[in-house]
């Protein structure tokens, strides 16, 4: 049966409300500072903590309901008769319901102005130390910190006059789950002060953002959480048009955003599948896409197209021939926003953000892999061979390493005109992938050949020299990269090693 409730919040928008609905069914509030001034106000008769401790708070604040006879109302164990004796004989009542929310850490930890000694008043010792001991013994106490669930309490006990032991256990999970997050929040902030991000033991604050219909098949449940200390470009776009994003919509849009954003020119990525099927760059938007889309026409029916500059009318004119899943771009003319909208379902991405992430998480059975975002490029231009590269050629061999950077191993891609031309990707083997690219660029023409690791052999020069291919691009470091570079020479093609791979696995 409850009898009292121990109330102390933070935000206070609904706590008038429950109070009133306690009030009603002859529940004791108990109340600290802010909160008990509040229901006051609002003529709900309170007992301070202070009355009950009979100690004041002290310490600005700091300390206010660490007291036994708080923590001891709340602990007690009502079916254990030794507990409740040493209740009686220390003159302490039982809590039977707390209903909590903390400080806003989080919430301030994002202001750029915050001083770390501001900040640190805002780290909540006695609302998760309520909490945590309310939720150890949640066959006797109800412990609440969610506003969602207030309604569902003050029904079942107007109903029941209880709450049962299901529900009970469910408050008390949700209780250490937001502890849990809250403590991991602090955390994360203070291992970046420090610069000691690996820590021991692997807590990454994520919040739940929405369920999706469903995963990667539609026997998969799926729902995307999104990392509250950090605003990345997935968590903050402007959705203009469309249906909801599906799990393998969010994962192809952020690889297409992700390509895009290598350039600082007007680039262009057509992208199916999680792996770019074009990528071009253009003097304007139009040309960009034009050229990514001749890469593969035939891929890029149902995929997503993403731009890293403003999208105009013209452009919209063309996207709007081709079935497509996802437009993405950092703007559009208001025309362009009208042309895409009247296809409904065309999911139109207005991107806020460019990616932001530090790291990657990656599951496996068993564990998690952690590792820092690829931001690297290339350590070197070395040429290695006896024919030098073509002034003409060098941003071409730059163009191409970028791509190919985003392209899933064993990846090679081929260009020209700043526009991929032919992309093989995925393959266990190099060569594979290289044949790939090449036969795609029939008929469309390639000078240059990037591959995201070394030549193992010297076969994918032999291959590239059949389609004249004219400067290749590779990180070097294989034992027998003497074979590809007399190959290069035997051939007259020129070839750079940039000391830099780019496995991309995932």
């Amino acid at each position: 049966m409850i009898k009292r409730a121990l109330i102390s919040t933070y935000k206070k928008e609904k706590v008038v409300t429950f109070a009133k609905n306690l009030k009603d069914l002859d529940i004791e509030i108990i109340s600290t500072g802010g909160t008990a001034k509040k229901l006051e106000e609002n003529g709900i008769k309170v007992t301070s903590v202070e009355e009950i401790t009979g100690f004041p708070e002290i310490l600005d604040g700091r300390v206010k309901t660490l007291n036994p006879k708080i923590h001891g109302g709340i602990l007690a164990r009502r079916e254990k008769e030794e507990d409740m004796k040493t209740l009686k004989e220390l003159n302490i009542e039982e809590i039977d319901l707390v209903y909590v929310n903390l400080y806003p850490f989080l919430e301030v930890s994002k202001k750029e102005d915050v001083e770390l000694d501001q900040l640190v008043e805002f780290i909540d010792i006695g609302g998760p130390t309520m909490i945590r001991s309310a939720a150890k013994n949640f066959k006797n106490v109800v412990v609440i910190v969610d506003e969602e669930d207030l309604d569902a309490v003050i029904d079942q006990l107007k109903k029941e006059k209880e709450i049962d032991e299901d529900y009970r256990l469910y408050l008390a999970s949700k209780a250490f789950n937001l502890t849990s997050f809250y403590d991991t929040c602090i955390s994360n902030y203070l291992g970046k002060l420090t610069q000691n991000e690996y820590q021991k033991y692997l807590t990454v604050p994520f919040e739940k953002n929405y369920e999706m219909r469903y995963g990667e098949n539609p026997h998969q449940s799926a729902i995307f959480y999104k990392n509250p200390m950090n605003s990345g470009a997935m968590t903050s776009f402007e959705q203009l048009n469309g249906k909801e994003l599906s799990f393998n919509n969010l994962r192809d849009a952020d690889a297409a955003w992700k390509t895009v954003n290598e350039f600082e020119e007007t680039a262009c990525c057509a992208l199916k599948h999680s792996t770019p099927c074009g990528i071009a760059l253009g003097e304007n938007v139009l040309e960009a896409y034009r050229k990514a889309y001749e890469c593969d026409p035939v891929s890029i029916f149902g995929g997503i197209v993403a731009f890293n500059k403003k999208v105009d009318v013209e452009t919209a004119m063309e996207l709007k021939k081709l079935f497509l899943e996802i437009i993405m771009a950092p703007d559009y003319e208001d025309e362009a926003v009208e042309i895409l909208r009247k296809k409904k379902n065309l999911r139109v991405l207005k991107m806020t953000s460019k990616p932001t992430d530090k790291y990657e998480y990656v599951s496996v059975d068993g564990g998690i892999l952690v590792q820092e975002v690829d931001k690297g490029l290339i350590n070197e231009f070395k040429v290695v061979t006896k024919k030098d590269v073509p002034e003409e050629l060098k941003d071409e061999l730059l163009f191409a390493w970028k791509a190919v950077k985003m392209v899933k191993s064993n990846s090679i891609v081929v260009s020209k005109n700043k526009a991929t031309t032919g992309i093989g990707t995925g393959q266990p083997n190099r060569i594979w992938a290289a044949t790939e690219a090449l036969q795609r660029s029939e008929g469309k023409g390639a000078d240059v050949l990037a591959s995201d690791a070394f030549f193992p052999f010297s076969d994918v020069v032999e291959k590239a020299a059949e389609y004249g291919i004219k400067a290749l691009i590779q990180p070097g470091g294989s034992i027998r990269d003497k074979d590809s570079i007399e190959a290069c020479d035997k051939y007259g093609i020129a070839m750079v090693f940039t000391g830099m791979r780019h496995f991309k696995h995932m």
